[in-house]
């Protein structure tokens, strides 16, 4: 991990806020090249957040990313090396995995957590935001109480960062909502997790959430949705200028657009697997925006996707891109450090809006 943590540091070293450091004493030239200043940290509850944070649903995902526990090695370096450069957030949840590997990728987490250098620092500052899936039997605020339990015994931690509902239920189970609202609020009262939040919820029943919690002394303080240039249509940004008045910071899933924003797929060379049929979908019309993101990478000596990360952050979203590689982690980490210029931002939202076909909303995104 040493060797590519000082890869790393050299790659960024020319577009740090520090690269003009090299003129001056060795004693700068010891000195880490910060990714992100610490006043770049964002606030979530009581918590100081790194302003990218990383995915893990594929860690365990073996029908759609082709998780094999041979992976496991490079995924603890996955985590070292993120670590390593400043980000401390980490998005699971209690149905990652499949199969067999139900939990795998909480069960990972709590083993890097601890065989990590310096664990006990490390224990302190990484933030494990995980989301409490609304299965049918989970029908009281106490079933749902006991899920957090069970997540807390996975990770292997004292606390969870953010305790977070995975959906839903008011479009098919109204009655089970009220339940895991109830359920949100005992386990925050139970000092469980040191702040709440929602995903895939659509901006009626966020705000009614938000009005709930707030009536029942709990701060709701994130709302995770499927958020990109490729997934930026009317509720979408309405769930962001909900979250922007009330307080409510944006966590932005998918930013990638499931690998459809790296600049590495094309209508003749698709991922394997089902990401195939939507890639095939979408991919045609998406020539004007990648064209666009593409032209911004090479004005700024960036990559494709830092660029659309970086379009996140200035949305002052958190995104969480999925990280499956050490590789991966490196360009995405070069994200950070930098924010693109106000005419770039137009410029992309003027692309996406050209192309004719948008992701497709997750199922479980209620109004």
């Amino acid at each position: 991990m040493a060797l590519a943590s000082c890869n790393l540091t050299a790659y960024f070293s020319r577009f740090s806020p520090q690269a003009e450091a090299s003129s001056q004493p060795s004693l700068f030239k010891s000195l880490k090249p910060p990714l992100f200043w610490p006043w770049e940290k964002v606030k979530i509850g009581p918590m100081s957040l790194s302003p990218m944070g990383f995915g893990t649903w594929a860690w365990g995902n073996q029908l759609l990313w082709g998780y094999q526990e041979s992976m496991d090695s490079e995924l603890q370096e996955v985590f070292d090396l993120a670590v390593e450069n400043g980000n401390n957030l980490f998005d699971t949840a209690d149905s990652y995995g499949t199969g067999k590997l139900n939990g795998q990728s909480e069960k990972l987490l709590g083993k890097f957590i601890r065989d990590a250098e310096g664990k006990q620092k490390v224990r302190d500052e990484i933030v494990i935001a995980t989301k409490f899936a609304a299965y049918p039997w989970r029908l009281t605020p106490g079933q749902f109480v006991n899920a957090c339990k069970g997540s807390l015994e996975r990770l292997q931690i004292e606390k969870i960062g953010i305790g977070q509902l995975h959906w839903s239920t008011v479009n098919y189970a109204p009655l089970q909502e009220l339940a895991l609202w109830d359920g949100l609020v005992a386990m925050y009262e139970k000092g469980l997790v040191r702040a709440v939040g929602v995903s895939n919820y659509g901006p009626k029943q966020l705000v009614k959430i938000h009005d709930y919690l707030q009536a029942r002394g709990v701060p709701l303080s994130s709302a995770q949705v499927q958020f990109s240039l490729i997934s930026m249509g009317e509720d979408q940004f309405e769930i962001k200028s909900i979250c922007d008045s009330l307080g409510i910071r944006l966590i932005a899933y998918s930013p990638l657009g499931l690998g459809m924003l790296t600049g590495k797929y094309s209508p003749s060379n698709l991922p394997s697997g089902p990401r195939a049929l939507l890639f095939r979908q979408i991919l045609p019309g998406l020539k004007p925006l990648l064209s666009s993101l593409e032209e911004i990478a090479r004005r700024r000596q960036k990559t494709i996707p830092q660029v659309a990360l970086n379009w996140c952050i200035c949305k002052r979203a958190i995104p969480i891109p999925g990280v499956k590689t050490v590789k991966q982690v490196q360009e995405n980490l070069g994200a950070l450090g930098w924010r693109l210029s106000n005419d770039e931002l137009l410029q992309l939202e003027s692309a996406a809006r050209e192309s004719p076909t948008k992701m497709i909303q997750n199922i479980f995104q209620t109004r």
